[in-house]
């Protein structure tokens, strides 16, 4: 990480920022991948995973942040995540319906449980995290060109 120590908050926060943005990434990968099986879900997890970007711009400002993905990776993960959405969906027409299922059911409470509705949740879970962070990382670009 590139530390420049007029930009961003102070040394505390920074520390701090470095010891939990890890974990903060690896709760909401986990909320998404585990989402069939406890509360939780793309939606959720893609939150949680968009705020742990939130929070490494919040420390160290908005060029350390962009850095770690730039405009044109961001799209591009977002294209990816509604692609994949709507390619599961209509992956159901071959079994005769939209959405249907076309992947095996296994035994209750296993992470590969729910057939398709893991492989919605990832790709929710892309799409959610990476608009929500370029939201928010436009927001911060228009209020610091006024």
């Amino acid at each position: 990480m590139i530390d420049n120590p007029k930009s961003g908050m102070t040394l505390i926060v920074k520390t701090i920022t470095r010891l939990t943005i890890g974990l903060i990434l690896l709760f909401g990968i986990y909320i998404i991948l585990h989402g069939h099986l406890s509360p939780g879900g793309g939606f959720a997890g893609g939150v949680i995973v968009a705020l742990s970007f939130v929070h490494l711009m919040l420390a160290f400002g908005k060029d350390v942040a962009a850095a770690r993905i730039s405009k044109n990776m961001a799209s591009n993960l977002e294209s990816i995540g509604a692609l994949m959405f709507l390619s599961i969906a209509l992956l159901g027409f071959l079994g005769g319906s939209f959405f249907l299922n076309i992947l095996p059911k296994g035994t209750p409470f296993n992470l590969f449980s729910a057939g398709i509705i893991p492989l919605c949740n990832i790709a929710i879970g892309i799409k959610v995290g990476v608009g929500l962070f370029a939201i928010f990382l436009a927001l911060v670009v228009l209020e610091k060109s006024k």
